[in-house]
């Protein structure tokens, strides 16, 4: 089964950066789709960003975009989000998905992901 574990969460002020990871064992990363989503308290889970299996393809929700960046590493079976200029309304946990055989057009959707880590919490101040 594949084990996706988030790390690099924690609390940040205002203005400040964080980078989460995932990494990925127990399948075919290389193959796969990734995606970050977020869940804030009282608020349905909603998309960040996601990736492509070759990291050709990024995208991102609106909210975030020109302030996180993804990227992932295929040797290392890891995903990264750097997430800069953070903002009180970005807490949530976040949490990192794998889509076996997503690609650009899905990468937004949360049903289209088959697994799920645990979820790292962020919490920005203001």
């Amino acid at each position: 089964q594949v084990q996706l574990i988030e790390s690099g969460g924690g609390l940040v002020q205002t203005g400040g950066s964080l980078r989460l990871s995932c990494a990925a064992s127990g399948g075919t990363f290389r193959s796969y789709a990734m995606g970050w989503f977020r869940q804030a308290p009282g608020k349905e889970r909603e998309f960040v960003a996601g990736i492509t299996w070759s990291g050709s393809s990024t995208l991102y929700a609106d909210s975030v975009k020109g302030r996180f960046t993804l990227s992932r590493d295929n040797t290392k079976n890891t995903m990264y989000l750097q997430m800069n200029t953070l903002k009180p309304e970005d807490t949530a946990v976040y949490y990192c998905a794998a889509d076996r055989f997503g690609n650009s057009a899905t990468v937004r959707k949360t049903d289209e992901y088959d697994y799920w880590g645990q979820g790292t919490q962020v919490t920005v101040s203001s």
